[in-house]
């Protein structure tokens, strides 16, 4: 199995699952990488403790940095709740060491849930192209599926720690992973594949024009003059423009809607303490910027 790293200095997601126990026995030997292991123990499991003290002595056993943090999320967190927790402790840890960047273990298969989980929950074009690499984020796996990374561990005598809450249809990434693409073929999955491939150059076309067209405030008048559909692109685009990322297909729609109906005055609540005001002839944002 072949990856794709520069020289540099990294600091590597590891929760001691298969994924990144291969992505980490990949990178140690890569040459001119120097990599800092970081596990991050979300509090949700019993039994997570052990985790923490397995990927430790993988770190030890292979000579390199080992960081962790430990959070108390509890058994009822969400996906969502797991992954911005995970992500502020990864980011710290990035800053904390000087790395150039964090390394995940996303693979092929991942791919495919997170785009078929966007499309369910109406993400729009977005969607179709989300878990790549970039903004300090690498991920060598993406183009690997599954299978090809347990054979690897397999084959050289890796072992890892299996997490309880995969088996949990509790999850929608687990019920799509248990009952969804099971039933795909091969052609099937390589052609959602493809299509994500070309939605990235596409997106980021697409993001380039609307973020010259978009400014600090919109005009009001032109932006109730747009077809609906290209409405919701310059909003989205908009909230993301200025830090706002997590929000669905509902709370896009409802800020689409009020800023073409609204009454002036009104201040329409998004999420976080941020706002959008609604004007006579303009958008604007209210809040602090993350």
């Amino acid at each position: 199995m072949r990856i794709e790293m520069k020289p540099g200095s990294y600091v590597v997601a590891v929760s001691g699952g298969v994924d990144s126990v291969v992505l980490l026995d990949l990178l140690r030997l890569y040459p001119g990488v120097r990599v800092t292991v970081a596990h991050y123990d979300h509090g949700i499991r019993q039994d997570s403790a052990a985790d923490r003290a397995f990927v430790r002595e993988l770190a030890r056993r292979y000579r390199l940095p080992f960081v962790y943090d430990a959070g108390n999320l509890g058994a009822g967190a969400s996906e969502a709740e797991a992954r911005e927790a995970r992500y502020a402790f990864l980011h710290h840890a990035k800053r904390a060491s000087g790395a150039d960047a964090l390394v995940t273990a996303h693979h092929q298969d991942d791919v495919l849930e997170t785009v078929i989980i966007n499309l369910l929950r109406g993400t729009g074009r977005k969607g179709l192209s989300s878990l790549t690499s970039g903004e300090g984020v690498i991920r060598p796996l993406l183009g690997v599926p599954k299978s090809e990374i347990i054979d690897y561990a397999k084959r050289h005598g890796l072992t890892w720690h299996e997490d309880s809450t995969n088996l949990s249809d509790d999850y929608l990434r687990n019920r799509v992973r248990h009952a969804v693409l099971p039933r795909w073929s091969s052609a099937q999955k390589e052609q959602m594949l493809d299509i994500s491939r070309r939605m990235q150059g596409v997106n980021s076309d697409l993001d380039e024009l609307l973020a010259r067209a978009v400014e600090a405030e919109l005009a009001r008048e032109w932006f109730a003059g747009l077809p609906h559909e290209v409405a919701r692109e310059v909003m989205a685009t908009w909230l993301r423009l200025h830090g706002i990322g997590d929000f669905d297909a509902a709370a896009l729609e409802r800020l689409t809607v009020a800023g073409k109906v609204a009454a002036p005055g009104k201040s329409i609540d998004i999420i976080k303490g941020r706002a959008m005001l609604v004007g006579n002839d303009f958008l604007a944002l209210s809040g602090q910027e993350r």
